[in-house]
């Protein structure tokens, strides 16, 4: 396994203290990454990407939450007496892994 150089490692910690919310943000990371001479373009790039992949996960949770309380309120269906077959359910394709971030950025 070879070793990631202390820069990518910041960035990386940083990517993961934003997605995760944690509640010191990464902030020291910051500190490390100016020390390794690391442009404030670049961490405002991972830090813009890591906040678009944790609203869009929270979204996602949000919209499945919603739908299953959603279900709570529904009457039960009728049971009527079909094809069983007829009743299988058909998976819809998936969308792309992500959406790009405000400035275009993608995060795939």
């Amino acid at each position: 396994m070879s070793d990631l150089h202390p820069s990518i490692v910041a960035l990386a910690a940083l990517a993961a203290n934003i997605t995760a919310n944690h509640p010191k943000q990464g902030l020291c990371q910051v500190d490390k990454l100016k020390g390794y001479g690391v442009s404030k373009a670049q961490i405002d790039s991972v830090i813009e990407i890591a906040r678009h992949i944790r609203d869009e996960a929270a979204q996602s949770l949000d919209a499945r939450f919603d739908e299953a309380y959603a279900a709570v309120w529904q009457p039960a269906p009728a049971r009527l007496k079909t094809d069983p077959f007829a009743n299988i359910a058909v998976k819809e394709a998936g969308g792309a892994c992500c959406t790009p971030t405000r400035s275009g950025q993608s995060c795939c």
